[in-house]
């Protein structure tokens, strides 16, 4: 189709992670007009679960949920004419492909299917230098999908895809994108970006959430639609009538989700961050232009998990007095009576209690015990029974949270590089032809971006911004936190644009690092987003070997940004007079 054709396209995302809302694809089926409906089911912990799965039964490893939604929808969506593109293939798109075609027979729907693979390098991991994983899948891009639609796919599922391939293989296949046209591929990245997480662009996990709960919009949300052009332009918006708010913030906030520095690697185009513009374009309507591409990497990031072995924890609750020594003595207690010694152990001592508490679980500490092993019975349920022998012989007021249990096997995420002309990118057309999909000719190194400390370590300047409070960040500043692998991102911008050269000058390493301590002694990059009015930190190794391994209170980081809000730091009062009127944009 000529871009002429189709001055815009609308895509809507119906899933941001693997047991996001079920009736999310209906809704959006429903909600109003639609060309294309994506859906994300797959993150790194995914992946291990569908490994598992798949080491258990061979014909699994794909999200079997999609499946079920689609037994629902699929007819709705035939007679819609919106054309579904999700990743729920996992680690085995052509059994879901085959299941589908199942499904609709039975439906007695015609529907043309197709499936993108290639991403599988599990079977190549030693020729490709990755060792021996359990799983290995290469992010692929969208010009696999794109083939798949201009064959006339009605629905495409894939494998590990970039998340935002989902959005970018529909809009090259509408507007007739090439691998030439990097600006346009970028435009559609961030648009993708946007959306692949579902309501978080509508309202989720929002730091101002209580000005949407004001305006009486956090009740049931509606998923994202991305309005694309043929320019690689788009409109964030939802369904009308549907729960939640799409501004300038809420869009801000995603964009900022899981990034590193100003240039986002992909498959298909390098996408500077820093280009984006954003602009209100209408209620629950935000538009974003200026996004330029750059040529894609040499490389293509593959995603690695490998078991690591077993793990296996105890809770005890420490309450009232001498908390510490309690925590002491049972830690003692413990180790010296362990029948043997697990390969690790980790110990953990939350206060969470408070003196003269009104309620006992005010009054009560939580010390957990953490213990990893690669031989299931160093960890296995004689490890947590030597707690419970211990209940009347230790200290006052012994108890634990859970019973004694065998242990989980867990896995260990890392990433790796292959060069891409190496990948097999595959798409099987709804014809039952495989088509290949060569990797882009415009490639290029990869220029890495130049982490700013800020102004503390540069010897910058300060600005004089007048008389200051000590006032928690979140008061004048958004965050929005998550994971990649064993680091964790936490993007903090403010939505007052004239408040951000002092946000650049203020929040630097060295202040982060003291405003959250269990961050002090590892590697920060930060990095300047100034058409967000954002500055995002990149804390390498706070995770440890990802989410599946590690042990901290918030595995994925999720709730880091929101601790960072909550710490004081001086604002200036010209700031907290305005910080008021800005809610009124989420109204």
């Amino acid at each position: 189709m000529s871009p002429e054709a189709k001055p815009a396209i609308r895509i809507g995302n119906a899933s941001g992670f693997y047991g996001d809302r079920f009736t999310a694809m209906r809704e959006m089926l429903d909600g109003g007009e639609l060309d294309f409906l994506t859906g994300d089911y797959l993150a790194e912990l995914t992946m291990l679960i569908l490994g598992r799965d798949r080491l258990k039964d061979p014909n699994l490893g794909y999200a079997k949920t999609f499946l079920r939604q689609m037994e629902e929808c699929l007819g709705l969506a035939m007679d819609r004419g919106v054309r579904i593109v999700a990743n729920a293939g996992g680690l085995n798109p052509h059994g879901l492909a085959v299941a589908l075609r199942e499904l609709a027979q039975k439906l007695g729907v015609p529907t043309d299917i197709a499936f993108v693979n290639g991403d599988d390098l599990v079977d190549r991991a030693g020729e490709l230098g990755l060792g021996s994983p359990l799983t290995a899948n290469a992010y692929l891009g969208g010009f696999g999908i794109a083939a798949a639609l201009d064959a006339g796919a009605d629905v495409v599922v894939t494998g590990r895809v970039t998340d935002a391939s989902l959005t970018v293989g529909p809009a090259a296949s509408v507007f007739g994108w090439g691998r030439a046209d990097l600006d346009e591929l970028a435009g559609a990245v961030v648009a993708g970006h946007v959306i692949e997480c579902g309501a978080q662009a509508t309202g989720g996990n929002y730091a101002f959430f209580t000005d949407l709960v004001d305006a009486g919009r956090m009740g049931h949300l509606g998923f994202p639609i991305a309005e694309i052009a043929a320019d690689g332009s788009s409109v964030i918006t939802k369904h009308e009538g549907t729960g939640g708010a799409v501004t300038l913030g809420t869009v801000t906030a995603q964009l900022l989700y899981e990034v590193g520095g100003p240039r986002y690697l992909g498959p298909d185009v390098t996408t500077r961050l820093d280009t984006i513009r954003l602009a209100e374009d209408g209620r629950d309507r935000v538009r974003i232009s200026g996004v330029r591409g750059e040529a894609p990497p040499e490389s293509i990031k593959v995603s690695l998990n490998h078991l690591a072995g077993v793990r296996n924890e105890i809770t005890m609750i420490l309450t009232g007095l001498d908390i510490e020594a309690k925590a002491e003595l049972f830690k003692q207690q413990f180790l010296a009576a362990l029948p043997t010694s697990p390969a690790e152990i980790t110990w953990e001592l939350s206060r969470l209690d408070r003196p003269d508490a009104d309620t006992e679980e005010q009054a009560s500490a939580l010390l957990r015990c953490v213990a990893r092993d690669p031989d299931a019975k160093q960890v296995g349920r004689a490890f947590s029974a030597t707690a419970v022998e211990l209940a009347l012989a230790s200290y006052p007021g012994f108890t634990m949270t859970s019973p004694p249990g065998n242990g989980t096997p867990y896995g260990v995420f890392e990433p790796g590089y292959v060069d891409a002309a190496r990948i097999e990118h595959r798409v099987a057309l709804p014809t039952g032809v495989v088509a290949t999909i060569d990797p882009s000719p415009v490639r290029a190194p990869v220029t890495p971006d130049e982490p700013d400390e800020g102004p503390a370590v540069t010897g910058g300047a300060r600005g004089d911004w007048g008389p200051t409070a000590l006032t928690p960040l979140g008061t004048i500043a958004g965050a929005r936190s998550g994971d990649k692998g064993g680091s964790a991102n936490i993007g903090v911008w403010v939505r007052d644009p004239a408040h951000f050269a002092w946000l650049d000058e203020t929040l630097d390493v060295v202040l982060l690092k003291r405003l959250l301590p269990e961050v002090a002694d590892l590697p920060v990059r930060r990095y300047r987003l100034p058409n967000l009015s954002a500055v995002n930190f990149v804390i390498d190794g706070v995770l440890g070997r990802g989410v599946a391994e590690n042990v901290r209170f918030d595995p994925q980081a999720k709730g880091m940004g929101e601790w960072l809000r909550a710490r004081p730091v001086p604002v200036p009062l010209s700031f907290l007079d305005s910080a008021s009127s800005d809610s009124n944009e989420e109204e």
